[in-house]
């Protein structure tokens, strides 16, 4: 039979039975007396197999939504004329607010909504809370769908555990849908995308893509933060099955993808969650509580159990359906905190007089223990903005128990050293040294995101000083300062090549420049850190423990020059030698102390004639001679290009 509100294949999970692939589904269960306890409990994780829309094998569709202040609800839709009186709901008797029926005129792909008469005359037509399909926008309708695919993506999901992994060399491209690439002025499909993106993204050697939200939502330039169809991806791009193969085929080709989830905050659009069944049900009344200053939208009730099970079913159902690798979990600081972009007396404080927003951290606590208590395999990445404790450590310890953070803090402070004239920067060195004091604090994420080239900022290449070929140098000097810092790395599209323009997300990237030998010699970078990040444990093994990173030059204000080893878990693991040069003189003779002798061969320099330098550099390498430096008990005299990072790698015999 066909579904449309629970998966018909569910992915292989480790403390879960398999499903077997290509098998059908079963007939949609009833709402049991246990579902009720664990929806009024909140911690229903999936409410999508019961509540929602599912079409029943014997003809029509059942229909289930929790509207427990409304007077009556039916479902109009396509097959009855959009009569409110066609299909009435009827409550269910043990106090649990839902409302459900069964249309046997309804059929696949049709639209419908629910007729919701509220209190005082209210009247108002929704989408479906719980739909996998929607019209594509500006149209509100839901659509019933079924879910059923073949998955041939096992492969993948046997060795998806090691490809996330802490000790995973894990490299993430971020990118918009519907305008990475066009054709003929008009976003890709999700095939059409799959195919091109798996192709590209393989290319460059990024392991992960992170969508921005395809979760369904009205206003495009929201980019999908502003969601409301928080189980459907977006009709823009295609259909439910059409995402599947998008996933399937990016696993098929060895990438994982991550999707942008927003439980923050939702829209007002009226046929959205707000006000649903004539009452504040998902949000807050109290607009201190409920409203958002700084996007114009309604915040969730946390504090309200069923909106619990509500949102965790969202983040459970995106993994069991679609096969996704994670969640990046959007504006975690707007939910943790209750003055979030409030003044004084716009705010209520919580039972104790503070501003910890007490429901909300109970709720991502209970997501990360719902989330990798079924997929252990899969990451939950947090946008936490602020110095908030143990965002990515367990919650039995206390922690808020996300795999990993985004650090904002080395984002904000290395962009703005590298935004400094170089004749500054030496007043400035200790931004770069800064992170190191807190880098094994959390498990993070080294970010240069979507948000650090909209809203005016402009691109990270424009945003670098001097004339162009010191724009290109001092961006390719910060990838591979990135690309060796401890932490996980992403990047927004675009980035890769050195965009000029800043990005909109109406039309596509600016594909040509890449042809340009500057453009394209930033690409042709990218590719060789990609390939160094993977291919040294160095890199990867170790970055979120001190054992993995050591200071050797974190002072040389005079030269602006740090530098520093990278060491993976095995004694035989190479360690690595990282230099960075921030001003446009090159350094000849400079003396770098190193742990052991032997040959230290350049594996990376951003300098060399095919990215777009000057060819500075060390004749692929140079030997260490017993003079003490640094601390260590050998050293090597290296030349340092200008605006360049170059990497070492030890080999004890040269």
């Amino acid at each position: 039979m066909r579904t449309c509100g629970m998966q018909a294949y569910g992915p292989t999970r480790q403390g879960r039975p398999m499903h077997e692939q290509g098998r059908r589904a079963a007939r949609p269960a009833a709402i049991t007396d246990h579902d009720v306890y664990l929806f009024r409990e909140g911690t229903h994780a999936r409410l999508h197999e019961k509540l929602g829309c599912h079409l029943d094998p014997g003809g029509g569709a059942r229909f289930a939504v929790w509207a427990p202040n409304a007077n009556a609800v039916s479902v109009t839709g396509e097959w009855n004329g959009w009569s409110p009186g066609a299909d009435r709901l009827a409550p269910r008797p043990d106090g649990s607010g839902i409302w459900e029926g069964h249309a046997p005129a309804a059929r696949h792909g049709q639209v419908y909504k629910y007729r919701v008469h509220g209190q005082g005359g209210y009247v108002v037509d929704k989408a479906d809370p719980f739909a996998v399909h929607a019209e594509v926008p500006p149209a509100t309708g839901s659509r019933i769908w079924s879910l059923d695919h073949e998955w041939q993506d096992e492969g993948w999901m046997r060795t998806r555990a090691a490809r996330n992994a802490l000790d995973a060399p894990v490299s993430i491209y971020e990118l918009h849908a519907g305008s990475w690439r066009r054709a003929d002025g008009q976003p890709l499909g999700y095939r059409e995308l799959a195919h091109a993106l798996a192709e590209y993204v393989q290319a460059m050697g990024f392991t992960h893509v992170e969508l921005l939200p395809v979760t369904e939502h009205p206003f495009y330039g929201s980019w999908g933060y502003q969601t409301t169809g928080y189980f459907a991806p977006t009709a823009r791009y295609g259909t439910p099955q059409d995402f599947m193969y998008f996933v399937d085929h990016l696993h098929r080709h060895g990438i994982g993808v991550l999707l942008d989830w927003v439980p923050s905050h939702f829209p007002s659009d009226e046929h959205g969650l707000q006000y649903f069944d004539g009452t504040h049900l998902y949000e807050h009344a109290d607009p201190r509580q409920g409203f958002h200053p700084d996007w114009n939208s309604s915040i969730f009730n946390y504090g309200r159990l069923e909106v619990r099970s509500f949102l965790l079913s969202s983040a459970l159902y995106w993994l069991d359906t679609y096969h996704l690798d994670g969640l990046r979990v959007d504006a975690v600081a707007s939910m943790l905190y209750l003055d979030y972009g409030r003044r004084p007396g716009e705010w209520i404080p919580n039972v104790h007089g503070g501003k910890e927003n007490l429901d909300a951290i109970d709720f991502l606590r209970e997501l990360n223990r719902a989330v990798y208590r079924e997929h252990p395999d899969v990451m939950t990445v947090a946008e936490e903005s602020t110095a908030w404790p143990m965002v990515s450590r367990p919650t039995h310890l206390g922690g808020l128990g996300f795999g990993m953070k985004w650090n904002m803090g080395w984002m904000h402070d290395t962009l703005s050293f590298m935004k400094e004239d170089p004749i500054h920067r030496m007043y400035h060195l200790g931004r770069l040294s800064f992170s190191l004091v807190y880098a094994f604090n959390e498990n993070f994420v080294l970010a240069l995101s979507h948000d650090e080239v909209v809203h005016g900022k402009g691109s990270l290449l424009s945003r670098m000083p001097g004339d162009p070929w010191r724009q290109f140098a001092n961006l390719r000097a910060l990838y591979g300062y990135m690309w060796t810092h401890p932490g996980k790395k992403l990047l927004f599209m675009g980035g890769e090549f050195g965009q000029r323009r800043e990005w909109t997300h109406e039309g596509e990237l600016d594909w040509h420049l890449a042809q340009l030998p500057d453009h394209g010699g930033v690409q042709r970078y990218m590719q060789q850190l990609n390939r160094v990040l993977r291919e040294e444990p160095a890199l990867h093994e170790v970055d979120f423990e001190p054992a993995g990173f050591e200071w050797i030059e974190a002072n040389d204000t005079e030269s602006t020059v740090i530098a520093f080893l990278r060491r993976g878990k095995a004694a035989q693991a190479a360690t690595l030698l990282v230099v960075c040069n921030f001003t446009p003189e090159p350094r000849t003779r400079y003396v770098v102390g190193v742990p052991a002798p032997g040959h230290w061969r350049e594996i990376v320099n951003s300098d060399a004639r095919e990215f777009g330098g000057a060819g500075w550099g060390n004749l692929g390498g140079v030997d260490a001679v017993p003079q003490p430096a640094h601390g260590q008990p050998q050293s090597v005299s290296l030349t340092l290009p200008p605006l360049s990072t170059i990497v070492l790698r030890h080999e004890a015999h040269g």
